[in-house]
């Protein structure tokens, strides 16, 4: 009894295994099989139509917000001249 649950046990598994490779292998077939295969970029930055609608990275954004001068600083510094 417990001998057939352990086969049972390892066909599954087996299955299981196979059936993840095989969607793996499709998932990949593009970068796998092509000379110049790559996967699709994730940053945001990278994305046309999210570029379209005016989105972009948080980081590039902060990055941008911090080199730019407060009306703050503006209105200090008009006040000094």
């Amino acid at each position: 009894m417990i001998k057939m649950l352990i086969i049972g046990f390892i066909i599954l598994f087996i299955i299981g295994s196979v059936i993840l490779f095989i969607a793996i292998l499709l998932m990949g077939a593009r970068v796998f099989f092509t000379k110049k295969g790559k996967f699709p970029s994730l940053h945001i930055g990278d994305s046309k139509p999210l570029r379209e609608r005016g989105i972009r990275c948080a980081v590039s954004q902060d990055s941008e917000m911090s080199r730019r001068e407060s009306p703050i600083e503006k209105m200090l510094k008009s006040e000094k001249n």
